[in-house]
């Protein structure tokens, strides 16, 4: 110590201990596992401690100058860096409490270090107190410790059932400190500590605080005192004292002093037992398997000096202190002596057994009995230690059995006193005053000995010998070598004592006789056989009455007749009523011994009859003594209140048998004990209301209003008759409610009290009779409706039940509800004086009946105003929570429900009250306005405001709380913990509803949130760190982290599955709520670790209470997310890591410092990572918490009955149901069995009441059945939350945390495992179908993962990776598997289920994304040989989609059938998402085994015939309201799906079959183009912008339409001309609609599309050819046909004429300007492409045109005039054919354009190869193209830049290519186009004359089918043939050629161009030439 005098901040007198405590407490009394081995540990490292008992270190000069140094030079601190400087304050309290307890300054000052640290569980106190307290407690904890370790020694007396390891061990402990001389130290310790002298020294160093501070002293110091006395105790129970330890605990109890009542302290009575028990040899009798041994180690038989020692001291040692006391160890001893004489080993102790006579006499001497009565009896500690009372029966029963001479002795003394006090009398002389009273004493001392029982032993038996045998065995047979039925010699002594004492009783020794009955018959069995043996007392024949009594003195005959004598005799002399009886008593009275008698009779009769029903009915229905009749009778004769208080007493206990019950009420009404029918001339109130007011009250006492109160309290509790006093008055309850109030409650504060305790007892006996009343009272209809009854021939208003009454008084500002409210102040007033005071204990019991009534009160009003408002009363009440906000009239402050919270603090004290509190202010707390109320009336004051929370925080941190404990109170102990136990569920549940209010509200001010100042910027800290004080957060996370850092996990949650459950719940609460969520996170992370301490503990495994860990995790897993999610957001990787490695890793990593091994699951199977991965992996923890979570749920077998009918009974359980506070809706069993009983009761007849019985019986197994099926409920709704947690913290991982915390590889493992493992428990035979749905949500989120994860990894492989090592990081096998069980999911879902399938539906579909081949790059490079392509081994992509379809196949039909029927009916996001993956399997179906499926099943044609249906819904679309949008999107599904069937031609002809296109034809929906501009632009925009305007949606219904007929017309081929038949009728159909669409201005991208579509399919279709199908058509309808198709010509050419010519610039200028700088790039390149197809799609039209018409140039049908000149400089009317000038000009362009495209292809390429090395801000305008919004860019790291650089690339690569192929095939078309017309015009042409200009027009040659060409002059020709030579000059031709050396080599067409180009050359030089 001196060399490195480092402090202990855990103060080595107080933190150690502590711990030692613990371990001791956790050995013996909780019995932990592992727990001896600690306690091995503990006794090593403590065993000084034990060895100089309460020893302090001394203090030291060294020490002295190291302290006083420390100010400057600083001190170490064990566990801390470098030395610490302490304030000067702190070292001069460190001198002062160094001084004052004469201990070590170094201990001094690490008592007040410690002293800081604790400070904040010690509110109101400073450092110093706080040490102080602190240093009491080490020593408690010494004493404690010692205590359990001797309580669980070996020995004679008792056990504790521990392990022989354990027992062994503490034995050997205890026995080397006995040796050591522990006997002395504790006697001087007792001697040298109390109370007294140590708060004088502490008073005179200010080391006393507040109030409670003193008692927490006190009680301490006490404490250490009773433990060390029961550490004596405990060892002389089980092993004897030596004989120098034995004589030195007599020489300390010689100088013991009494009390000032003449009782013992429980220090001094502690030790009188410990010697009575040294002195004890009784054991010896019980035949135990051990006695040899125990004889062996009895000194009193081994050892003779021993017996010689004591015996000098007890015989010849001075007189004590103490004569009783001495008198009553010489007892003990003489009675040992005379056991020992007995005994075959006493022979050798004959010198001594010899003096046990005179022993015995010097012990009557001393008063012996009466000691025992008033200084142990007297003693408060006595009745709590069981032992105590066992070793005062057995000197009891000893001195009777053993000393039978000495009883008589007694006896005859006594009878001798008896004739000397009668002659004294009949002399009329006093009576001498030298009488020895001790045979009084010992009857005495039996009867207050027995007649207390707290432990239900009924020692009492003893005294009774059962006359006939009796069934109870509990003495006969236990005793050896004694026949059974033969009861042992001492019971037989004893009862022969019983009886003969009361054999020719002396008149002297009656009271006392009675007195001992009454003890001996306390009990049910005892009381039993009293009552016979009063009955066999009594004369054998009735016929001497008359005559005078014979017969015994004590029997019933004899009490019973005297009562009567009694009552005749008193009632004489009851004068008329109105004279003036009650003042002046008739002199012919009961005098005192009379008086007394009666007293003790009557006693003994309420005993009797309190614990024996048939006593209680034999008596009552005896038709001679009818005692009930007599005692009312005496009631009404004038006889002192305290006799009258007795037989009320008496007929209180007669009232606890409902059958006598209901007939007392009516004889108590008749016989009018309390006036409530006045006669109509009487004058004044008579009854007991007289005797309360003028006789009880002048006195100052009042037993005959208690016992009134008592008596009404009884008879309310066994029955309460409606038809009470009818006849005479408005029957029922009322006067006696009245009274009770209005004379005994509300008058009790003013009344005066001779003895200030009875002031609480009335106040208590009152208030129980209230509470009674308003427990049982349920608010009905009835009782609000003004009922009338008839009273001799008027009517006057029914009386309300009382229930009702009390109600309305609480509900209103009446004097009841004030006096309440004011006791309820009262009782909080005088407990914070911590003082003892009379009637203490019946305030508080009052006090909790007042809190009783307030919460009754608030639990019914809301049913209570509900039916008040209904029956339209004209009664004003108020709600019990704005009652509670009035001012209080004392304090002139508005603060009752602050007084009701004061209660918590005094929970230590009283559990009951407290639990009370909490209870009302829950039910408070659900109101939101009155919160911010609360808070303010909390808060305002600080002192209390820091009370307050005190009291909360005491209450959850109670260390007794227990939770589990059963129901039935026997002992108080455990009913205490119960208690305890739920006040914390109450206040938890306070806090839960008070955080769902919105602020300031209860909640946040307890848990320690800024009430004042927003929430979110409260500052939680560590309690006492900058002056926080310890709040409700605190305390709960103390109790849940308690043990978090052990192996086994939190304690809470095992020991308090409940408490833990709602602690879970508050804090996640906290981290939900936006205000609260960022401090209670910040504090969680970095002052508690808290989430990552306790997921390391998951799963919580509890196989009795499988529902509380379940929520438990619930909650846990939820707060778990939040904390992902914000930790992701912010950026804190390192925390989002560590959560995930720990609930994600699969490697066993260990998990404690201290060497103990990680957490592996022991359970888990081999099965759960068969799928690969070696054994050494453990189960990941997400797993296991899934696996915690049991899928099957047994139901309740349905019910069997016999009298009920089940429908009915169905229907009533329905009815009684309700929605708890958690959501459940469950069943209320109490009104179910209400109901149920009521119908049993409304049954008549006999048969009825014969049944009923059998019927109770099935309402039994009704309610059974009820609870069970609200069992499963209950279950069902924690698997399904704790599932729904599950999934969400599932998806946060996978979402919201960075991806790259989790590599892909990792990823897609973890989601295979959770697939996996999901699908095992969703498909096993007994999942409950209530978990598919989450299970289905689940399954989709996790497969819609695993396939983004498999295509980002293949996106950052690139575009080689992938193909060499198979797949992604996931096995093909993995996929596989997945595949089949969510196949397998789909089907097990049977018919119903379909919202479900919608989830299976989209995990399927992406699923087979995954098999989907990525995008990839044009590079326009020469492609391989067909042949190569055929032969290229299979890529990876192919093989899954492959085994994939195998997979899909191998379904079969089933699989397919539940598709379509979902495709075709049911939820609309289910049949979306069904055509989806209809559609999908369809694109990979090679063999087309699911398009033969649908076309035969007839799903097909359903799917096309359902269009027409769709008709009506789409055109609803179209009205400007924003309308549903379901039927879009499915007709949008349903034209996909269609639209893939037609990609093959068997599927087209199918669908040509089904009549797809007529039904199209059909549709109305078409022709609704809104034309209006307003309409189409702006429509009835919704602000969101989501839904789309009319014209969008239009587009959104043609567009798909015009793409199934392109996919039609492209596959069924030439040949099958009826397709393309078909879409021209369509076309023809909506000719109008289609001009307006060609004829549009609009160059938005949806109008774009639709021009290529259509123009598209016009080119397909409009053909001259498509009427030669050989169809018979008649001319007129011929004639339509070729207008039409004519009209479809022209305007398509004059769209090019648009596009190309005159309004080319002003188009693209539009692009430019609609695309918005926010949209995707995407947009303006689709534009362009959208444009350069309508031109391609013309000049194929064109094209074909031309092809059509003829083969050869000369025939051909002219589309062009011949004018070369171009459109921009000459604007051609619309009506006027358009010039070749404009083909030569869309060739240019076209030229221009394809160079400019190429250049980007070729940029773009080179990009893509070297995208790592592109500089970032071209990355940041590349990923620009692919994410809206401006901000958008800046978020995304830098790893996903790439991918989406790379994406974009590819993106822009493949358009240019798709531009370039246009461009090239324009060019193509137009050179032949231009080919075709010069080698018309320039060869073939005959150009006319001017003077045929008035023919109407030039008609070529072939006729009917050319279009119209104006004249074409000579001169025409001419023109041409120059412009086109300087159109199509040399650098145009040199670049013609370029294309096709760039584009068209690689493409087969390889030399067209170079063709055409030489062809047009020849033909314009030709021409000139």
């Amino acid at each position: 110590m001196a060399t490195q005098m480092a402090v202990n901040s855990g103060a080595s007198l107080w933190g150690p201990l502590k711990e030692l405590w613990e371990a001791v407490e956790g050995a013996i009394w909780r019995r932990q596992p592992e727990s001896v081995h600690l306690l091995d540990l503990q006794l090593k490292k403590h065993k000084p401690y034990f060895l100089s008992l309460f020893k302090n270190p001394p203090k030291s000069a060294e020490q002295r100058e190291k302290v006083r140094k420390a100010s400057t030079e600083g001190i170490a601190i064990q566990g801390q860096q470098g030395a610490r400087l302490l304030p000067e304050q702190l070292i001069s309290e460190t001198f002062i409490l160094s001084d004052l307890f004469d201990l070590g300054e170094l201990a001094a000052l690490e008592l007040l270090l410690a002293g800081e640290h604790q400070q904040a569980h010690f509110p109101g106190l400073t450092r110093g107190l706080v040490a102080v307290l602190l240093y009491w407690d080490g020593k408690r904890c010494v004493a404690n410790s010692l205590r359990s370790l001797i309580q669980s020694r070996h020995g004679k007396t008792f056990t504790l059932d521990l392990s022989p390891e354990l027992v062994n061990l503490t034995t050997r402990f205890t026995d080397e400190l006995m040796a050591q001389g522990l006997t002395k130290q504790i006697l001087n310790l007792i001697s040298d500590v109390s109370v007294t002298r140590e708060f004088e020294r502490l008073q005179k160093e200010r080391g006393l605080g507040n109030e409670k501070h003193r008692k927490e002293v006190s009680d301490l110091i006490k404490e250490c005192r009773q433990s060390l006395a029961e550490c004596l105790f405990a060892w002389t129970c089980q092993s004897p004292l030596s004989k120098d330890d034995t004589l030195a605990l007599i020489g300390h109890l010689e100088m013991v002093t009494a009390e000032a009542d003449g009782s013992l302290d429980s220090v001094n009575l502690a030790l009188v037992m410990a010697l009575l028990y040294c002195l004890d040899v009784s054991f010896l009798e019980q035949g135990t398997e051990d006695r040899e041994d125990l004889l062996q180690a009895l000194p009193l038989l081994t050892e003779k000096q021993y017996v010689a020692a004591v015996h000098s001291r007890l015989v010849e040692g001075q007189g004590w202190k103490l004569p009783g006391l001495q008198a009553v160890v010489q007892l003990a001893w003489a009675l040992s002596l005379r056991a020992l004489s007995q005994l075959p080993q006493g022979t050798a102790l004959v010198e001594f057994t010899e003096a046990d006579e005179a022993l015995a006499d010097q012990a009557l001497l001393g008063g012996v009995f009466l000691f025992l009565t008033e200084g142990i009896l007297g003693s408060d500690g006595f009745r709590q230690e069981e032992f105590y009372t066992r070793r005062l029966h057995s000197l009891i029963t000893d001195f009777l059995a053993l000393m039978p001479m000495k009883v008589k002795q007694l006896r005859n003394r006594a009878d001798e006193d008896a004739r000397l006090i009668h002659m004294a009398l009949q002399m009329g002389s006093e009576p001498p005053s030298s009488l020895r009273k001790d045979l009084d004493h010992l009857m005495i001392l039996i009867g207050e000995f027995y007649s207390k029982d707290p432990f239900e032993l009924e020692l009492a038996l003893e005294f009774w010998c059962p006359s006939e045998s009796l069934q109870h065995t509990s003495f006969t047979g236990s005793f050896l070598g004694v026949a059974p039925q033969r009861p042992p010699h001492k019971q037989v002594v004893l009862s022969k004592f019983v009886r003969q004492m009361g054999d020719l009783l002396p008149a002297t020794l009656y009271i006392p006789y009675l007195r001992m009955l009454k003890g001996l018959a306390n009990g049910p069995q005892c009381s039993h056989y009293c009552f016979s043996l009063l009955k066999t007392n009594g004369a054998p024949h009735g016929e001497n009455r008359q005559v005078g009594v014979s017969g015994s003195l004590v029997s019933w005959e004899h009490f019973f007749h005297s009562l009567m004598l009694y009552h005749e005799n008193l009632r004489r002399d009851v004068p008329n009523a109105d004279s003036t009886q009650y003042r002046h008593p008739p002199i012919r009275g009961i005098t005192q011994r009379e008086l007394d008698g009666l007293t003790a009779f009557l006693q003994l009769l309420t005993t009797i009859i309190t614990w024996s029903e048939n006593a209680r009915l034999a008596l009552c229905e005896h038709p001679q003594w009818t005692p009930v009749v007599v005692m009312l009778g005496l009631l009404q004769c004038s006889v002192q209140p305290v006799l009258k208080a007795e037989v009320l007493h008496a007929l209180a206990a007669f009232g606890k048998s409902p059958e006598i019950a209901a007939s007392l009420w009516q004889s108590l009404e008749y016989t009018q004990i309390l006036q409530t029918v006045k006669a109509p001339g009487q004058r004044q109130a008579a009854g007991i209301e007289v005797e309360l007011n003028e006789i009880e009250s002048s006195c100052e006492e009042y037993p005959l209003t208690r016992a009134f109160c008592h008596l009404i309290s009884t008879l309310v509790e066994s029955a309460l008759p409606v038809n009470l006093g009818a006849g005479l008055r408005a029957p029922g309850f009322q006067p006696y409610l009245d009274f009770l109030r209005d004379s005994v409650f509300l008058a009790f504060p003013t009344r005066a009290y001779r003895r200030p305790a009875e002031k609480w007892e009335v106040a208590e006996a009152v208030l129980e009779v209230f509470h009674k009343l308003l427990r049982e009272y349920e608010p009905q209809p009835a009782d609000f409706l003004q009922e009338m009854v008839e009273l001799q021939g008027e009517q006057v208003l029914a009386h309300k039940p009382p229930g009702y009454s009390l109600m309305f008084h609480l509900l209103n500002d009446s004097p009841t509800l004030s006096l309440c409210l004011s006791l309820l102040e009262e009782g909080a007033r005088q407990l914070d004086t911590y003082a003892p005071f009379p009637g203490k204990k019946q305030l508080e019991s009052a006090v909790l009946h007042c809190l009783c009534l307030l919460e009754l009160a608030l639990q019914k009003e809301v049913t209570f105003m509900d039916l008040l408002r209904e029956s339209q009363t004209s009664l004003l009440v108020s709600p019990v929570e704005q009652l509670l906000q009035g001012v209080s009239a004392q304090s002139r402050q508005a603060d009752h429900i602050t007084n009701i919270a004061r209660y918590l603090y005094h929970s230590s004290s009283n559990p009951d009250a407290a639990f009370q509190s909490a209870k009302i202010l829950r039910r408070i707390a659900r109101y939101p306005n009155i919160q911010a109320r609360l808070v303010g009336d909390f808060t305002h004051d600080q002192a209390v405001s820091e009370k307050l929370m005190a009291g909360f925080v005491e209450c959850l941190d109670s260390e007794e709380a227990q939770e589990g404990v059963s129901t039935d109170d026997s002992d108080p102990e455990k009913r205490v913990a119960r208690i305890r136990h739920e006040t914390q569920i109450h206040i938890l549940n306070l806090l839960i509803t008070s955080l769902e209010l919105k602020g300031p509200n209860l909640g946040l001010y307890l848990l320690g949130y800024e009430v004042k100042k927003p929430v979110s910027s409260t500052n939680l800290q560590d309690p006492g760190v900058l002056g926080c004080p310890r709040s409700c957060l605190h305390a709960i996370l103390s109790l849940l982290q308690r043990g978090s850092e052990w192996r086994s996990g939190p304690v809470l949650t095992k020991q308090a599955p409940q408490l833990a459950e709602l602690c879970y719940q508050v804090i996640y609460q906290l981290c939900a709520c936006p205000d609260t969520s960022g401090p209670t996170m910040r504090y969680l992370r970095t002052s508690q670790d808290f989430l990552f301490s306790h997921l390391q503990h998951l799963p919580f495994i509890l196989q009795e209470n499988e529902i509380a860990a379940l929520s438990q995790m619930s909650w846990l897993m939820k707060t778990t997310a939040i904390e992902l999610r914000v930790t992701s957001l912010n950026r804190q990787r390192s925390h989002t890591q560590r959560l995930l490695n720990l609930l994600l890793d699969d490697q066993p990593h260990t998990l404690h410092a201290d060497g103990e091994t990680g957490m592996e699951e022991e359970s888990r199977s081999v099965s759960g990572f068969l799928h690969f991965g070696t054994v050494s992996k453990v189960r990941r923890r997400l797993l296991s918490v899934l696996d915690a979570i049991d899928f099957s749920q047994e139901a309740p077998e349905l019910l069997q009955l016999d009298f009920f009918e089940r429908t009915q009974i169905e229907q009533v359980i329905t009815n009684c149901e309700h929605v708890n506070e958690q959501g459940h809706t469950v069943c209320n069993v109490k009104l179910l069995r209400r109901v149920l009983v009521a119908e049993i009761n409304a049954l008549q007849g006999m048969a009825a009441i014969g049944q009923r019985p059998l019927l109770m019986e099935e309402v039994n197994s009704v309610l059974q059945q009820v609870v069970e099926r609200n069992r499963v409920r209950h279950s069902l709704s924690a698997k399904r939350h704790a599932l729904q947690s599950w999934r969400s913290l599932v998806e946060t991982i996978l979402t919201a945390c960075p991806s790259e915390l989790i590599p892909a590889d990792q990823r897609q493992l973890i989601i295979r495992d959770l697939l996996l493992d999901l699908h095992d428990k969703v498909l096993s035979e007994d999942a409950a179908g209530e978990l598919m749905p989450i299970v289905a949500g689940a399954v989709f989120t996790l497969t819609a993962h695993l396939s983004q994860s498999v295509l980002s990894e293949q996106q950052g492989m690139g575009p080689e990776g992938g193909s060499g090592s198979g797949f992604a990081s996931i096995a093909n096998s993995a996929l596989h598997l997945i595949l089949r069980k969510l196949l397998d999911f789909i089907l097990c879902t049977g018919g119903g289920f379909q919202r479900l399938r919608a989830h299976l539906y989209g995990a399927l579909l992406y699923y087979l994304q995954i098999a989907q081949k990525p995008e990839e790059p044009e590079t326009l490079q020469t492609g391989a040989s067909m042949w190569e392509r055929l032969t290229a081994p299979e890529d990876c992509f192919s093989k899954l989609q492959r085994e994939n379809l195998a997979i899909i196949e191998s379904y079969g039909t089933a699989l397919m059938e539940v598709v379509c029927r979902d495709a075709c009916d049911g939820h609309e996001i289910g049949r979306m998402l069904a055509l989806a993956v209809l559609d999908r399997v369809l694109s990979i179906d090679r063999q087309s085994q699911w398009l033969v499926y649908l076309c035969n099943s007839g799903y097909l044609r359903v799917l096309v015939e359902s269009l027409k249906q769709d008709d009506a819904a789409l055109q609803s679309l179209l009205t400007p309201q924003p309308p549903l949008l379901k039927p879009l999107y499915i007709y949008e599904s349903k034209m996909a799906l269609l639209t893939r069937v037609a990609k093959t031609a068997q599927g087209a002809m199918e669908l040509l079959r089904c009549g797809l296109v007529s039904q199209l034809v059909e549709c109305q929906v078409f022709h609704m183009l809104p034309q209006n501009d307003a309409l189409r632009v702006f429509g009835q925009r919704d602000p969101s912008g989501f839904i789309p305007n009319p014209l969008e949606r239009y587009r959104q219904i043609l567009l798909p339409t015009l793409r199934l007929m392109q996919v039609i017309l492209t596959s069924t081929t030439t040949q099958h001309q009826q397709g393309a038949t078909q879409v021209l009728q369509w076309l023809i159909v909506h000719s109008d609609v289609i001009q307006s669409i060609l004829h549009g201005q609009d160059m938005s991208m949806g109008a774009l599309q639709e021009l290529s579509l259509l123009t598209a399919i016009i080119s397909k279709t409009a053909l001259p050819g498509a009427l030669e199908m050989g169809q018979e058509f008649n001319s007129a309808a011929l004639m339509e046909l070729q207008g039409h198709i004519g009209r479809f010509q022209r305007q398509s050419l004059s769209l090019l004429v648009r596009l190309v010519g005159t309004d080319r610039a002003r188009y693209l200028k539009q692009i430019e300007e609609t695309v918005s700088p926010g949209d995707l790039a995407e947009k303006k390149e689709e534009m362009e492409v959208a444009m350069q197809q309508i031109c391609a799609n013309i000049m194929e039209y064109c094209q074909t045109l031309l092809l059509q018409s003829s083969a050869e140039a000369q025939f051909t049908l002219c589309l062009f005039s011949p004018s070369a000149s171009e459109p921009a400089d000459v604007s051609v009317p619309s009506a006027r054919v358009p010039s070749l000038g404009l083909v030569l000009l869309l060739l240019k362009n076209s030229t221009t354009d394809f160079f400019r495209y190429h250049d980007s292809h070729r940029q773009s390429l080179n990009k893509l190869e070297r995208v790592e090395q592109l500089p970032p801000e071209e990355l940041k305008e590349l990923c620009q193209g692919l994410v809206s919004g401006s901000g958008g860019v800046e978020k995304i790291p830098s790893v996903q830049r790439n991918v989406l650089a790379k994406r974009r690339l590819v993106q822009l690569v493949n358009n240019r290519a798709k531009l370039l192929a246009l461009c090239s095939y324009i060019i193509e078309t137009c050179l032949f186009v231009i080919w075709r017309h010069l080698e018309f015009y320039l060869l073939y042409c005959t150009p006319t004359d001017p003077k045929d200009s008035l023919l109407p027009g030039y008609r070529d040659p072939s006729g009917s089918r050319g279009l119209s060409v104006s004249r074409v002059s000579q001169q025409d020709l001419e023109q041409l043939q120059s412009d086109v030579a300087n159109s199509f000059s040399e650098p145009l031709q040199r670049k013609l050629l370029e294309v096709e050396g760039l584009y068209s080599k690689t493409r087969s067409r390889h030399t067209f161009i170079q063709a055409l180009t030489r062809r047009i050359r020849g033909l314009v030089q030709h021409a000139k030439g």
